[in-house]
């Protein structure tokens, strides 16, 4: 059996790590349009550094949990692919090894020029990307993140894996980030649906989705009734 997972912001908040977008619209009080988006760097990229320096030393701090966990554990018995929205590491650092990154790895660094999808760098041991930090090609090196306004260039890779499932759970996420989302509702006709939110219950999903209306680490008993594992 294919099991394919995607998780967004959901997972990791039990860990610690902050949800991308709170009620008020902003994140950690700027607004979408200053700290993730093509415009922002070029306005004020030393900003965004900070900005994303601060979200490295957040997730170098926090430590995964249950349910990333049981996913690494899935991973010895199952052919289980994970597609995650979220940009941190603790799918791999709980001992996941298939794990594809649709926005990027906050872990990692990238030209900020023309040839920015070519190499990646990984961060300094202290977490940060600072100004006159350069690429091979002397380009200033920004976060490997996927900003607003960006090309998703794994997305046609997450469809396939999506395609091919046997399972497909869907773990804190809202389905509202396109085109993730868009993954949700690409499966076979026979494949095992399940989604996994605090809100699932009022979210609109297809008929045939299992509902877990709970956090991801709390979840974690009811996806083993269900897997058996």
């Amino acid at each position: 059996m294919k099991i394919v997972v995607l998780t967004g912001a959901g997972i990791s908040a039990p860990s610690g790590i902050k949800t991308f977008r709170d009620s008020d619209g902003l994140w950690e009080n700027h607004r979408i349009e200053d700290v993730a988006a093509p415009e922002a760097w070029r306005k004020n990229r030393k900003l965004v550094l900070e900005f994303y320096n601060q979200r490295r030393l957040n997730v170098m701090d926090a430590q995964p949990n249950a349910a990333h966990l049981y996913l690494a554990e899935l991973e010895k018995d199952y052919n289980l692919q994970i597609i995650t929205q979220n940009v941190d590491d603790l799918h791999e650092r709980a001992g996941s090894r298939n794990v594809l990154h649709l926005h990027g790895e906050i872990m990692l660094a990238k030209s900020s020029g023309p040839d920015k999808e070519k190499k990646y760098y990984k961060v300094k041991s202290n977490g940060l990307i600072e100004t006159g930090d350069f690429c091979d090609s002397g380009y200033q090196l920004r976060p490997h993140i996927v900003w607003f306004g960006e090309d998703v260039p794994l997305y046609p890779k997450a469809l396939e894996i999506a395609r091919e499932a046997d399972m497909l759970m869907v773990i804190g996420t809202s389905l509202q980030v396109y085109p993730a989302a868009a993954l949700a509702y690409q499966t076979k006709p026979d494949c095992r649906l399940i989604i996994v939110d605090p809100y699932a219950d009022e979210m609109q999903v297809p008929d045939n989705y299992i509902k877990i209306s709970k956090s991801a680490d709390q979840a974690v008993d009811d996806l083993k009734k269900i897997i058996g594992k």
